[in-house]
């Protein structure tokens, strides 16, 4: 019984389960993408900027390191310093005088005699190796090597290449016999600079650094970046990888959670369609995603990741409030991850606010890089001024980050596709969408007003007096105006059986019986269908054509079968539209509106009273028939519908004044 009672309320909380699980595994997967490790406190600060967090205090001892350009100085000055070690060839004396005899047996125009003194005289004296490695070696000292035995001289105390003026000599028979010994010097260069210390003092604990409101100078900059480097240090001797992981993903569990509640509260009908979450949590991983691989390739570069994406795709497919919801989940889950997390959630907060301003009332795509300069320009500006009021002086702007801003807002355009593949991938519509099929230019519509006219003009009022209905109850407006306009494309399969599109009195109806004709108006659906197939329209319009009849009835055709063969067995199912029922609003309102505005054409008279018994009565039967049971209208949302159709039906319909003919004398004369 207990599992019983378990399966139950599991099935019973499916829905909520499955969004908690989207979620959740979102929250997982984000910090998995991030490099694992971390670094400890840093602050946040710039060299001749204003100190504006309290006062800095060192919390241990801990050494001023120097800068890179002083330790290069140093290294530069002991090398500079650097003593020479060579030791002596003894048999480079034998093996020149042996090179010169072997030329010799060439060249019998040399002077041997006064070759092989000049020759005797260079050893006598040492020809020392010159160093490839080394520059100004002629200004070092040097330790010649005999065994252990090291003896201190110069370089000019022996002979080099530079001294031969002998290019016979030089190049072809001298070797040196004053051999430079790398392995020993370079010991000597690392023990000199293993000996230089990185620390230019220590700051003591307790010691304050800085006091809010002081200019950080470049000395007290150092020793910022000192405490640091200290903080890193500790933090990776502490570091463990499984508790830091638990840290971010309950992180992005409570951004999460804080988004389901604003959801919840404000737009329910989003979690009511578990499409619709999953939307958002793909577009956030995928995101995520673009960020973590450019921060664990170059971290300087995050901000070329396109993050207003989320912000205008959000504002695309739902509202301004939901876009601006979820960018600022989504850059606070991210700012969590990448380095200097103040300037990220800056940069991307206020260039996402201007993007969804700069996407309302989209009437074309083209309008995409408007949206993309307008993303540059708050990129550039905060950048920009935001130098300046750190520096005082625009002196520390690069052209390197207005490329990458560039590149981010090229990015953005991205937005564009992204939207049709998510549109495909989730079944949702967009309103840039629905803007381009209100278009009567539309092939559909087209032919629907060639081959169908009545049927047009009918699908036209429906769409206006729907777009008015929703707005007044809330809802899609957009969405109901087009799905009032393609609800009764089916009819141009078959437009002379439905009395709209008739003329001459001719009705091709007379010569079938009740089910024949029952059949073929029902057939509209499903032609409907097809057709919106061809011409793939999304999946929210095809809701209007496979709902606007409900399961109801083809009233007439089953009035007068009931009538005139109250004996023969009777099959409602003949007669009955295949549903389903409208299941939102805006589809609940299009079946009313079309039942009214078509019955109004078939009163007689249009009066007041009249018009307010016809939606009345209409209104009652869809309720009576359960029609509206899987909808969410409200009474008072009935009551509003039934008082503006009233008013609409009225105003259409309403009695025009005869106008006078004007006497003239021709006409007194007949």
């Amino acid at each position: 019984m207990q599992l019983k009672n378990i399966i139950f309320a599991t099935v019973k909380h499916l829905p909520l389960l499955t969004k908690l699980l989207l979620m959740l595994v979102t929250s997982a997967l984000i910090p998995l993408m991030f490099p694992s490790s971390g670094h400890g406190n840093h602050y946040d600060y710039a060299q001749g900027s204003i100190w504006r967090n309290d006062d800095l205090v060192a919390p241990f001892d801990f050494p001023v390191q120097r800068t890179p350009a002083e330790i290069e100085q140093q290294t530069n000055k002991a090398k500079a310093e650097l003593t020479l070690y060579y030791h002596i060839d003894p048999s480079a004396h034998n093996r020149a005088t042996e090179q010169l005899s072997l030329l010799a047996q060439n060249h019998k125009e040399l002077n041997l005699r006064a070759l092989r003194k000049t020759i005797d005289s260079i050893y006598s004296i040492g020809y020392i190796e010159t160093p490839s490695d080394i520059p100004d070696f002629e200004h070092h000292t040097l330790i010649l090597l005999d065994g252990n035995i090291g003896s201190e001289h110069t370089v000019a105390d022996y002979i080099n290449t530079i001294d031969i003026t002998n290019r016979l000599l030089r190049d072809s028979i001298l070797v040196p016999n004053i051999i430079y010994d790398a392995n020993r010097t370079q010991l000597e260069l690392d023990s000199r600079i293993s000996q230089l210390t990185t620390s230019a003092g220590v700051v003591k604990q307790g010691q304050r650094i800085v006091a809010k409101g002081e200019t950080v100078s470049a000395e007290t900059a150092r020793i910022i970046a000192s405490l640091e480097r200290e903080n890193d240090n500790l933090f990776l001797q502490n570091y463990h990888p499984l508790g830091r992981y638990a840290g971010q993903l309950m992180l992005c569990i409570i951004a999460f959670i804080a988004l389901y509640m604003f959801l919840k509260n404000t737009r329910h009908p989003i979690l009511d369609d578990n499409r619709r979450v999953t939307f958002v949590m793909v577009l956030v991983l995928f995101m995520s995603a673009l960020t973590a691989l450019v921060s664990n390739q170059s971290p300087d570069l995050v901000l070329i990741v396109p993050l207003c994406i989320v912000p205008i795709m959000m504002r695309v497919f739902f509202d301004m409030r939901v876009a601006l919801y979820v960018h600022v989940t989504t850059i606070i889950i991210l700012a969590n991850m990448v380095p200097n997390p103040f300037e990220f959630i800056f940069y991307q907060l206020i260039a996402g606010m201007m993007s969804i301003v700069a996407v309302r009332n989209f009437e074309n795509r083209s309008k995409f890089f408007l949206v993309s300069g307008v993303i540059f320009l708050s990129y550039a500006l905060i950048y920009t001024f935001g130098v300046l009021s750190q520096e005082s002086t625009l002196n520390g702007i690069t052209a390197g980050r207005y490329l990458v801003f560039f590149f981010n807002a090229l990015l953005t355009l991205l937005s564009y596709p992204l939207i049709y593949l998510f549109e495909r991938a989730f079944g949702l519509t967009t309103n840039l969408t629905l803007m381009e099929l209100s278009s009567t230019n539309n092939p559909a519509l087209r032919e629907l007003s060639r081959n169908a006219p009545g049927t047009f003009q009918h699908a036209m009022q429906v769409a206006n007096i729907s777009e008015d209905l929703i707005n007044e109850i809330g809802g899609n407006a957009l969405l109901a105006k087009v799905g009032a306009l393609y609800h009764d494309i089916g009819k141009v399969e078959a437009p002379l059986y439905f009395t709209e599109n008739q003329n001459g009195g001719f009705n091709p109806h007379d010569e079938l019986d009740y089910r024949e004709s029952a059949s073929i108006i029902i057939q509209h659906v499903r032609s409907g269908l097809e057709l919106a197939k061809k011409y793939h329209l999304p999946p929210s319009v095809q809701d209007f054509i496979r709902t606007h009849h409900g399961t109801t009835v083809t009233g007439y055709f089953y009035a007068k079968q009931v009538n005139e063969h109250p004996d023969e067995p009777l099959n409602i199912a003949d007669f009955q539209y295949p549903g389903p029922t409208p299941y939102s609003r805006e589809t609940a309102v299009v079946m009313i509106v079309d039942s009214v505005e078509a019955a109004c054409k078939s009163l007689k008279d249009h009066d007041s009273q009249s018009i307010n018994q016809l939606v009345d009565r209409i209104v009652d039967s869809k309720i009576s028939q359960n029609q509206l049971e899987n909808c969410n209208l409200t009474f008072g949302d009935i009551t509003r519908i039934r008082k503006m159709l009233k008013t609409k039906m009225l105003s259409i319909y309403h009695a025009r004044i005869s106008y006078p003919v004007v006497n003239t004398p021709s006409n007194e004369s007949h």
